[in-house]
């Protein structure tokens, strides 16, 4: 997969992404949708019940799947079992096909999207007042400009590509990043987790959406389970005042080295108890002596709690290469970063205390040197060893109370 970047900035496919309405209901739908704004959709092709293919269908419509694709040899059978806060797509060949949708009532019929290869179809779809989505195939360099051009023209824009590689999606994701067009990848193999997931995750950007269609429950479980650790989610973080800072003699601090690069808005949370933790910088500013990392955060202690995705804390010891990592910006807005490297050395130690305007009190405890550095509240680098009482700083205040890392509900007293 090519690792260039995206040559527009992230917001503009966000905004797209943000267009599509995801509601919330219960059960899989929530594992997912509150961890993504991506689009799934479910290909029925060959199913003509909803108890079918073990249950799985029925187990669809009931999950975070924003979407489902039928047939005209399905689609009465299945339409009304749809429930109303999914997508119905009819995928047609034929303008003739489009008759099926004179019978439907007007709440079914509203939102309703026709899929088709052929544009004579989708041109008449959407002089019906349809929403429509193109359905492409790829498999040179011709068919893939002619998917870009025809796809803009539609809400969708669905394809599927015949060799493994990424960097055809990676052309499409780039040409409608400025467009109202919903990109979807079709994925052939039914029980390829990774391609899903590397899909939504192509170039940080990512598809809006893909169509899978596991078609047996322990690949629906990991599916589901994979995705949502995967999409970004939001921190809140409040102003601290330092109340104390002091050396702390030597001891083992690490250096979490990712395979991301961060930019000079984003850190990693660390504290030294599960009450909350500090925003630390990553090593992207200037340093007089030496070469910046940015994908490195001189994190601290390995005694400390890193904040971790779904309210989770790892200690910085038990950190190793492939380990998430959750990458907070001064927003709030948290991504998801991959572990290279843990590096762990014997270096003096400092102490920080800071203290929230409720009265909560934290600590980190970070290597002593001019070129560590947290944020300030206002998301400037500050240096530790110049911090001051009074300093206010960036920090996620958090309940109190872990046992392997996940919140409990217990009275738990830290200091």
């Amino acid at each position: 997969m090519s690792t260039r970047a995206s040559p527009l900035p992230d917001e503009v496919p966000m905004l797209k992404r943000e267009r599509i309405q995801l509601e919330r209901a219960g059960g899989d739908r929530n594992r997912v949708q509150e961890a993504s704004a991506r689009v799934v959709w479910f290909n029925t092709q060959g199913l003509s019940r909803p108890d079918e293919a073990q249950g799985m269908l029925q187990r669809v419509l009931q999950s975070a799947y924003a979407g489902i694709v039928l047939y005209p040899d399905n689609f009465q059978a299945l339409v009304r079992a749809v429930p109303s806060r999914m997508t119905r797509v009819l995928h047609a060949n034929t303008a003739a096909e489009l008759e099926l949708l004179k019978e439907l009532a007007p709440q079914v019929r509203e939102g309703l999207v026709v899929a088709s290869a052929e544009a004579q179809v989708l041109a008449q779809a959407a002089a019906q007042g349809l929403r429509t989505c193109f359905r492409a195939y790829v498999d040179d360099a011709d068919s893939l400009h002619r998917a870009i051009q025809d796809g803009r023209q539609h809400a969708f824009l669905m394809i599927r590509f015949r060799d493994p590689t990424n960097i055809p999606l990676e052309l499409v994701i780039a040409s409608l990043q400025a467009t109202h067009t919903v990109l979807l990848k079709e994925l052939d193999n039914p029980t390829d987790v990774d391609d899903a997931l590397v899909t939504l995750g192509v170039m940080e950007v990512g598809a809006d959406g893909i169509m899978f269609s596991p078609n047996a429950h322990p690949v629906m479980d990991d599916f589901l389970g994979r995705l949502e650790r995967l999409g970004r989610t939001a921190v809140k973080l409040d102003t601290a005042t330092i109340i104390r800072t002091a050396p702390m003699g030597m001891g083992y601090r690490s250096c979490i080295d990712t395979t991301t690069i961060f930019s000079e808005t984003e850190g990693i949370l660390v504290g030294s108890t599960s009450q909350g933790g500090l925003l630390c910088c990553a090593e992207v500013f200037f340093l007089p002596y030496m070469e910046l990392r940015p994908f490195r955060v001189n994190a601290g202690a390995v005694h400390s709690y890193v904040y971790n995705f779904n309210d989770r804390t790892d200690y910085m010891s038990e950190l190793r290469a492939g380990s998430p990592v959750m990458i907070v910006d001064r927003t709030g807005a948290a991504r998801r970063g991959g572990v290279g490297r843990m590096k762990t050395e014997v270096r003096p130690l400092r102490l920080i205390e800071a203290e929230f305007a409720s009265g909560e009190r934290i600590n980190t405890i970070m290597q002593d040197d001019w070129h560590v550095r947290i944020f300030s509240a206002d998301a400037k680098p500050l240096n530790i060893t110049e911090l001051r009482p009074g300093d206010k700083v960036l920090g996620h205040l958090a309940q109190p109370g872990r046992h392997v890392g996940i919140k409990v509900d217990e009275h738990i007293m830290e200091s």
